[in-house]
């Protein structure tokens, strides 16, 4: 199954939501940095979050950053996400009910641990101990709308579980009441992800008294993400399942993968931007230099030769 993200509104467009199924991207970012299972629920919570979040962006152009930096042994975790354009198919995934919905896009995320390979103790009730792994810190938001400055909102973790944070930031940033649920259900043993997801619902200004009451009541008495998604529950299912009784319309889809828009062309601009002396003082050692990208762990290689070509043109600039 494809991963994607649900939009929609209930209590006569009162409410706002979001529900996703991120399972295959959350598998790519642990293959692409290796990451210990706690390692992998801590990046693929951020990730969920900011693929959903991305799916809030109005442009197509616009870039979000979510980035941690926390005391714990993890050190930190930043994603980026954006949307891009309509694509040609019909529906986000072809096995569910989603190939009804139409799509209005796809959000591109990436990700990385500072420290990806750290261990630490199950918690008493047997689940991953992400909140010990980040410790106490800060979460940074950053929108990149085209604007002359970008928009930053900054909070402290709550509880360094990724949800609450994000809700807490939702309340104290952008002032929006909101319900975030995020989950990735890692295989005891050998790095499979089970399953992923998230949902994140979002009260607008003109909820009555009693649609936020049922909608406090839903939220606290819902499974986890994690559960639903095991059981075989698709974002549209979920959204059923909570929200049929109060007005639901699904409005579209959002396809969603991991991927990064580096290139050996991009890592050469960025060579090429350091002082000549640097480049030249490469050259002179003689031997290949590898440039590695923090978002997808991608290397590449650079000969002597290739660096030469490199500084000739930065100096014919």
């Amino acid at each position: 199954m494809n991963d994607y993200i649900v939009r929609g509104t209930a209590a006569g467009d009162s409410i706002r939501l979001f529900a996703a199924t991120t399972k295959n991207l959350v598998q790519k970012a642990h293959d692409a940095h290796n990451t210990s299972n706690v390692c992998t629920a801590a990046l693929g919570r951020l990730l969920t979050g900011g693929a959903i979040m991305a799916a809030m962006l109005k442009n197509d152009t616009d870039v979000m950053t979510l980035q941690i930096e926390c005391a714990g042994p993890v050190k930190g975790v930043t994603v980026t996400a954006g949307v891009g354009g309509v694509t040609e198919k019909n529906g986000c995934d072809g096995d569910t009910k989603a190939s009804d919905i139409p799509v209005a896009g796809k959000v591109k995320v990436k990700g990385y641990c500072v420290n990806p390979s750290v261990e630490i103790p199950l918690k008493e009730n047997g689940k991953l101990d992400v909140g010990g792994a980040l410790g106490a810190g800060m979460l940074t938001v950053i929108k990149d709308m085209g604007l002359k400055e970008p928009f930053s909102g900054q909070t402290e973790l709550v509880t360094g579980e990724i949800a609450e944070d994000l809700t807490y930031y939702f309340a104290t940033s952008e002032q929006v009441p909101s319900a975030v649920a995020l989950g990735v259900l890692m295989a005891p043993e050998g790095g499979t992800v089970l399953c992923a997801g998230g949902l994140i619902v979002q009260l607008l200004p003109f909820a009555t008294d009693d649609v936020i009451s049922t909608l406090e009541q839903k939220i606290t008495t819902m499974a986890p993400v994690t559960d639903m998604l095991k059981d075989g529950k698709t974002p549209e299912d979920i959204l059923h399942l909570l929200f049929d009784d109060m007005d639901l319309k699904i409005n579209d889809c959002v396809e969603a993968e991991f991927a990064c828009d580096c290139s050996k062309e991009k890592v050469s601009k960025a060579i090429m931007s350091i002082e000549a002396k640097d480049i030249e003082e490469m050259i002179e050692d003689g031997k290949d230099i590898e440039v590695n990208c923090h978002f997808c762990n991608t290397t590449y290689k650079f000969t002597p030769e290739e660096l030469s070509i490199l500084l000739k043109n930065k100096k014919s600039l």
